[in-house]
């Protein structure tokens, strides 16, 4: 009956498990292949070249600046998202009026595609907000995406508005599971609402930020469609994030082997930024 069983699960398991090594595994271990290699793309031959693809990123001031970029929109997303989103999930779970329109009309932008998400940003800096000015006789730069000093804070808007819904639903589920008891113990104990918000509600919390941050810091690290969309990784190489120079480092330049080799640190990156996250707050989960 076991052996059964056993078999049955992994029945219902293997489609999945095949999909996630065709689609992720084999991609990475092909990455990593190619990544000590100077291979084109075209060509069938792929000379190897150990690690010197690795050895000459270091040297590479265009793959420092795109790390440079990705860095700064990172720390950015992370604190302004769960901020506006732990706010805004506060703000519903107080009980005013229309809740549900609000909860409504702030995921609705993360429905639709980070692709459409930068052509409107662009067209708003660029034509409607500018039109405003006009109209109101106002001089304000909205002009964002055109300067490599705003472009960041133009890129941290759009992403802004599309992604803060989607966190903000989480911390609202965070927020409706809080047992009410606990408030009133607090309110008994004298505590006001802003020694209960920091002494109950942000330790019952921390299963919800710990998702949130991990979260938000990995998306943000992978960040490229919007840029394809809005700036181009432009003005210059201002808003070049990595995944955007892998791109035409690989595609466009038709260096495949130096592109994997930028693709692996990432990846590498990548879980070394998850692992130290949940470690840090999953210790914070279990104080809480």
């Amino acid at each position: 009956m076991g052996r059964k069983l056993f078999l049955q699960y992994l029945l219902l398991v293997l489609p999945g498990f095949i999909i996630f090594t065709i689609g992720l595994i084999l991609p990475l271990l092909l990455s990593f292949r190619y990544s000590v290699t100077s291979w084109d793309g075209i060509s069938p031959e792929k000379v190897f070249v150990g690690f010197r693809n690795y050895m000459d990123l270091f040297q590479d001031d265009n793959f420092r600046s795109a790390w440079w970029f990705t860095i700064k929109f990172t720390i950015g997303n992370t604190l302004i998202q769960n901020a506006a989103a732990l706010l805004f999930a506060v703000a519903l779970d107080s009980g005013i009026r229309c809740k549900k329109i609000y909860r409504a009309a702030f995921f609705i932008p993360c429905l639709i595609s980070a692709v459409i998400v930068g052509f409107v940003w662009l067209k708003m800096f660029s034509n409607v907000l500018p039109a405003v000015n006009d109209w109101l006789g106002t001089n304000f730069n909205f002009m964002l995406f055109g300067s490599g000093k705003t472009v960041l804070w133009g890129l941290l808007i759009a992403n802004n508005w599309q992604w803060i819904g989607y966190w903000m639903l989480i911390y609202l589920a965070g927020l409706q599971s809080v047992p009410s008891d606990l408030y009133e113990a607090a309110k008994v104990d004298g505590a006001g609402a802003v020694k209960r918000f920091f002494n109950v509600t942000i330790p019952m919390l921390a299963p919800a930020i710990t998702i949130c941050v991990v979260g938000i810091t990995t998306g943000s690290l992978k960040v490229y469609d919007l840029l394809v969309s809005s700036t181009k990784g432009g003005p210059g190489r201002a808003s070049t994030s990595v995944i955007y120079q892998t791109y035409t480092t690989a595609i466009n330049g038709r260096q495949y082997g130096y592109g994997s080799a930028m693709t692996v640190t990432l990846v590498v990156a990548l879980l070394l930024v998850a692992l130290i996250q949940v470690k840090g707050l999953k210790s914070k989960e279990v104080q809480a």
